[in-house]
């Protein structure tokens, strides 16, 4: 494969598939400009790559340090079940994940970014959705980016899951035995954030947002809903309509993303490993 991938543009102000790249064997010059078009587009598809877990990690790190390997997201259980129950704890985590997020926002360290691949695909495809919060940060009015411009939200895993009503069963220590539910402070985060690489503001919401500093409870949900409908709109997202062996991957710091409700009757798994953000600039501001 030649070192210069050939981009075809989404459907969006922001993604891009990539062709004649083979990511099993990714050169450092090849991956050079993969760094640069996720720079540019943020999301960048490959589709029918069909690479092993290992392959998927390893590519992965070549963009810095995972946060974790690859993980199983799906509604097949241990024994080969699918699972379809509403109250299953694991359908509770797929079903909490429809709402627009960033990864790990709750936790100490926002992830760079993850890298995604499908092994089994339902008929519905369970597309994935996606949202620049750089193009709906520059949308917004003046007044309204100054007013963001000052103001911190706290990013909580118990606050998502909990309010859409899918916390999962507490273990027999009265917690939570699933990723991301820590008893450690609650992470504060501006709600406007300047990119590392690209000194451009991105808005920084999603479904983990919550308590805005200075805000009463009802008022901050209140802006929080209203920030999250008006970014996640027209051009600003676009949907991926999964294939078996496609690879995604995306600028966690730039995009929100989403799944879509599908049928659970269906068998549906799908690989994430997620990539470690970096302490200097992913680093909540209650741990400086």
């Amino acid at each position: 494969m030649g070192t210069k991938p050939l981009v075809e543009r989404v459907d969006a102000c922001f993604g891009a598939h990539i062709h004649d790249v083979d990511l099993r064997h990714v050169s450092n010059e090849t991956f050079a400009s993969l760094r640069e078009l996720l720079t540019e587009f943020g999301l960048l598809v490959f589709p029918a790559q069909h690479i092993t877990l290992d392959e998927q990690n390893r590519f992965a790190a070549m963009f810095g340090e995972l946060e974790f390997p690859a993980a199983a997201i799906t509604n097949i259980d241990i024994d080969g079940t699918v699972l379809s129950d509403q109250g299953h704890d694991t359908v509770k985590s797929i079903r909490g994940n429809e709402g627009w997020h960033h990864d790990s926002t709750y936790m100490p360290v926002q992830a760079f970014g993850a890298v995604v691949s499908a092994e089994i695909v339902p008929p519905d495809k369970a597309p994935t959705g996606f949202a620049d919060m750089r193009a709906a940060c520059a949308a917004l009015d003046e007044v309204t980016r100054e007013q963001l411009r000052g103001l911190r939200a706290k990013h909580s895993l118990y606050y998502s899951q909990g309010r859409a009503g899918y916390l999962p069963t507490k273990n027999e220590a009265g917690g939570y035995s699933m990723y991301g539910y820590h008893d450690k402070p609650v992470p504060v985060r501006p709600m406007i954030k300047v990119h590392p690489d690209t000194g451009i503001e991105n808005l920084l919401i999603g479904r983990h947002a919550h308590d805005i500093d200075g805000m009463d409870a009802s008022e901050s949900v209140e802006l929080i809903d209203r920030l999250n409908d008006e970014a996640c709109v027209g051009d600003r997202i676009h949907f991926h309509q999964w294939e078996a062996g496609d690879v995604v991957v995306w600028d966690n710091r730039r995009l929100m993303h989403c799944a879509s409700e599908f049928d659970l009757t269906h068998p549906r798994r799908i690989w994430h490993t997620r990539i470690a953000g970096s302490e200097v600039t992913e680093l909540a501001d209650n741990y400086r």
